[in-house]
């Protein structure tokens, strides 16, 4: 299964130039059953990220782009009356997918945001009193901007905290987004043209395969370190919870099955702890006036913890 996951990362990164580490982030959580929330800039690919990940796993894929008016129904779907079979009928809504993209989610009011909840956490959704389970393989991407604040709803800190990783993503370098302008303007490069390296099949046999991943006893006493120094330190105002602690150690596995190796080291845990974290923490007041960011005091309390052997 290694041989395609392989092909699949390199095809991911000739596609989507700049962005390796965020992409093999991307890979990782969908791996361990998580989903994720990127923010950056409009125009930096994250839309197209997804849309290139979903291809290449074979997958299919819907994207929802919130807005201030979107109603829950639009999500989950509706039941209405047919009256040509005398019968109510339910309509499944976007949702029902592999990969979904959930644009912009800040930007639609607390009531549609929390459609998703059910769906991220229990695997189903509930229309007019009836369940019915989602795909097997779900994973939802969702993503904002953090440069507009008018018109935007705050994710909760409920729902932050479904999300596995929050990805943070940046411009590419100067000759990477150079790259990009020849591959489009030059080379009339249709991204659209990437076919599936996985199928469904085969990716749920490689999660089989990253559960036999070994997370010793050591690397798990390091996650829990790392979790609980969150809640004791004075530069951090909430602390991560128990679900942060799973996300790591799920992720490590992943991480470390991508990296080629079937067990779990110090330095994986290092990788997915700062992503799995940054969402799931506040900042005490005195830190935020100080001008630290989040990410520098997830490494500063990383490196204060002593790193097994």
């Amino acid at each position: 299964m290694k041989t395609e996951i392989t092909s699949l990362m390199e095809i991911f990164e000739e596609r989507i130039v700049g962005q390796g580490t965020n992409l093999k982030l991307l890979l990782s959580s969908i791996l361990a059953g998580g989903h994720v929330l990127i923010e950056g800039v409009p125009g930096t690919g994250k839309t197209q990220m997804v849309k290139t990940l979903s291809r290449l796993l074979g997958g299919s894929f819907n994207r929802i782009q919130f807005t201030p008016d979107l109603l829950p129904s639009d999500i989950t779907g509706s039941t209405i009356y047919n009256m040509k079979d005398n019968r109510f009928q339910t309509i499944k809504g976007p949702i029902f997918t592999n990969v979904l993209l959930a644009d912009e989610i800040n930007r639609t009011p607390a009531k549609t945001q929390a459609a998703l909840l059910e769906a991220m956490e229990e695997k189903q959704v509930t229309i007019q009193g009836s369940t019915y389970p989602l795909e097997e393989v779900f994973f939802v991407v969702a993503t904002q901007n953090p440069i507009e604040f008018e018109g935007t709803y705050p994710l909760p800190e409920a729902q932050q905290d479904r999300f596995l990783f929050k990805l943070d993503i940046d411009f590419p370098s100067f000759e990477e987004e150079k790259s990009v302008l020849k591959q489009v303007i030059e080379n009339h490069v249709d991204r659209s043209e990437v076919g599936a390296v996985l199928d469904i099949e085969t990716f749920l046999s490689i999660r089989k395969e990253i559960e036999e991943v070994t997370l010793s006893d050591a690397v798990l006493d390091y996650i829990m370190q790392i979790v609980r120094k969150t809640r004791e330190t004075e530069t951090i105002r909430f602390g991560a919870s128990t679900r942060a602690a799973i996300s790591i150690g799920k992720a490590g596995r992943s991480w470390a099955y991508l990296s080629g190796r079937d067990y779990v080291t110090p330095d994986d845990i290092k990788m997915v702890a700062r992503p799995a974290l940054r969402h799931r923490i506040q900042l005490s007041p005195h830190v935020e006036l100080e001008g630290l960011t989040i990410d520098q005091v997830i490494q500063e309390l990383i490196g204060s913890i002593t790193v097994p052997r």
